[in-house]
């Protein structure tokens, strides 16, 4: 048999999206394939319940399982550390290459470094999240000298209901995003991110980027760019899924 690169993926309990998009954005790579493991995640809040859901004893054991089938990188396939912060996905990946031996990586600290090689400053947001979790997303960016100058949430707090946002609700925040930002050069965004990996955003990247001519990173897009990067695939092969892939 050749070689196969396999990639665990670490997914909410109730998120119906990241695996079927994921899935379908590596059909065109026949020597890659995702696995998925689950930990209990069913909201998005800032009460002491709801952040318990991402304590990394959890997240450890299912990445743990995913080690059973020798996946060579190992990636959060989620958003958290973008309201926990930063350095709680730092941290995490540490503690997943301790644990496994496999490589780690994250959607948010793939999108992070995708911004920062970019220089970009002003970022378009689009998430489904309450007003606090947004707020506190755009708390963390400003941290690191990213302002979002623009943003659209949806103030939904049950984890399942995100994959039930219509595409053209995704279009419509997006649109909503690029006009609020105005017609200055000096204000618009420098790129946009759908932040949710429950959120079917990643099929309408192409189309956006063609719309208004910035880069669209979405979340679990960012998760696959990365961990095909760290197995050493060439993203280039997916670049009709967007810029991001074309880097």
């Amino acid at each position: 048999m050749s070689a196969r690169t396999l990639l665990g993926m670490l997914t909410p309990s109730s998120n119906t999206t990241l695996e079927p998009v994921t899935a379908a954005m590596l059909a065109d790579l026949p020597e890659v394939s995702a696995h998925f493991g689950r930990f209990r995640v069913t909201e998005i809040a800032l009460s002491a319940n709801a952040l318990a859901q991402f304590d990394n004893r959890e997240i450890l054991a299912a990445a743990e399982l995913l080690s059973h089938a020798h996946c060579q990188v190992i990636g959060w396939n989620g958003t958290s550390s973008s309201w926990l912060g930063f350095d709680t996905d730092r941290a995490l990946c540490t503690a997943i290459e301790a644990r496994t031996g496999a490589k780690a990586c994250t959607s948010v600290l793939a999108l992070n470094e995708v911004l920062q090689a970019t220089g970009v400053q002003r970022l378009g947001l689009v998430t489904p999240y309450r007003d606090d979790v947004q707020a506190a997303i755009v708390r963390n960016y400003a941290s690191i000298g990213i302002d979002c100058v623009a943003e659209r949430h949806l103030r939904l707090q049950d984890n399942f209901s995100f994959s039930e946002v219509s595409g053209e609700d995704i279009r419509a925040m997006v649109r909503d995003v690029m006009a609020d930002s105005g017609e200055s050069a000096g204000h618009r965004p420098q790129a946009v991110t759908i932040l949710c990996t429950n959120l079917r955003g990643a099929p309408l990247v192409t189309e956006l980027e063609a719309e208004f001519g910035v880069p669209v990173y979405d979340s679990i897009a960012t998760v696959v760019w990365k961990s095909l990067q760290l197995a050493g695939i060439d993203t280039s092969r997916l670049s009709h899924w967007g810029s991001l892939f074309a880097r």
